[in-house]
C-alpha cells in the first residue's frame, strides 16, 4: 500500500511540473490517503504484536 502512496505521489509530482492542477490535485489527495491508511495499518499490526507477545 506505500508502494501505491508513492506512486501517486510520483504522478501527482509530474502532473504538477506538466500544469496539470487537477490531475497533480487529485493524486497527492489519494496518496495522502493511501499513506494513513498503511500508518494506520502499522500501528494496528504494532499494537497486536505487543498484545500476542505479552499473553505467553
Amino acid at each position: 500500500m506505500l508502494y501505491y502512496a508513492m506512486v501517486f505521489l510520483v504522478i501527482a509530482l509530474i502532473a504538477g511540473v506538466l500544469g496539470f492542477g487537477g490531475i497533480a490535485g487529485v493524486s497527492v489527495e489519494i496518496a495522502k490517503i493511501l499513506f494513513f491508511v498503511f500508518l494506520a495499518l502499522v500501528v494496528i499490526t504494532f499494537v497486536a504484536g505487543l498484545f500476542r507477545r505479552s499473553s505467553h
